[in-house]
């Protein structure tokens, strides 16, 4: 089958409806200056999930995430998080809802130490984790506490930006490309702290291109296409449907 046709087919059967979602997205449009790139995107996370978003690069991934924390500068459709409609809110009043972000880049300020660093974020929400407890998942950060961020590896400052959005409180985490560049060791790591935040009832949105490494992590996979949701597949179904999953990503 064509992949225009794969991408229509999955369309008409793809369901997005969950019940109880935590965060549900509808409708979503979204535009950087003049050009529309996101058409109308579907989305719905369960309290406790880990629902990663899988297409190819320019698919619109990281988009939906920024629409969904609000930085992206013009978006309309709907996006409720407990029940709270977002779509006209500020960023920081998102975030005071319960959401942080993880941005690609990771937004390490240099001149700082990792301690100041991992201060900087404001506690938005009570029952964020304590410095200790950040300490104990991200042992390197007690460690290099007094370091600049421009001293350390692309892993640390993947911790550090994953440990200081833990500290604000939020409980859904939008994670983008936690994993690109990294060291298969580190990226080992970055998992298990992934399943840890799980476990402690911690939702996580992941933008992730190493699909096997998501599959280790998630229960469900969201296709996007051309700024569009065309699939939707289980995490247990993931091998029965790697053809198309290969042929969505042109692996």
């Amino acid at each position: 089958m064509a992949e225009t046709g794969l991408a229509e087919a999955a369309l008409k059967t793809v369901s997005r409806a969950v019940p109880d979602a935590l965060l549900a997205v509808r409708g979503l449009e979204g535009w950087y200056g003049e050009s529309h790139v996101l058409h109308g995107i579907d989305l719905d996370v369960r309290a406790g999930e880990v629902v990663t978003l899988l297409g190819r690069n320019g698919a619109g991934k990281t988009t939906t995430l920024r629409a969904i924390i609000g930085i992206l500068g013009r978006r309309a459709g709907s996006i409720t998080y407990e029940g709270v409609e977002t779509i006209a809110m500020a960023s920081r009043n998102i975030a005071r809802l319960g959401l942080g972000y993880v941005p690609e880049e990771r937004g390490i300020f240099a001149s700082l130490t990792v301690a100041e660093n991992l201060m900087l974020p404001p506690v938005v929400k009570p029952g964020g984790m304590s410095v200790a407890e950040i300490h104990t998942l991200f042992p390197n950060l007690k460690e290099r506490a007094g370091s600049q961020g421009t001293k350390l590896s692309g892993g640390e400052q993947q911790m550090l930006a994953i440990g200081r959005i833990l500290r604000t409180g939020a409980k859904l985490i939008l994670l983008d490309e936690p994993t690109e560049g990294l060291a298969p060791v580190i990226v080992q790591q970055i998992g298990r702290t992934i399943r840890e935040l799980k476990g402690r009832g911690y939702t996580i949105v992941l933008v992730e291109q190493n699909f096997r490494f998501a599959q280790t992590l998630a229960d469900r996979h969201v296709v996007i296409e051309q700024g569009r949701v065309v699939d939707e597949i289980a995490n247990d179904a993931l091998d029965a449907n790697i053809d198309k999953l290969h042929a969505y990503l042109g692996v």
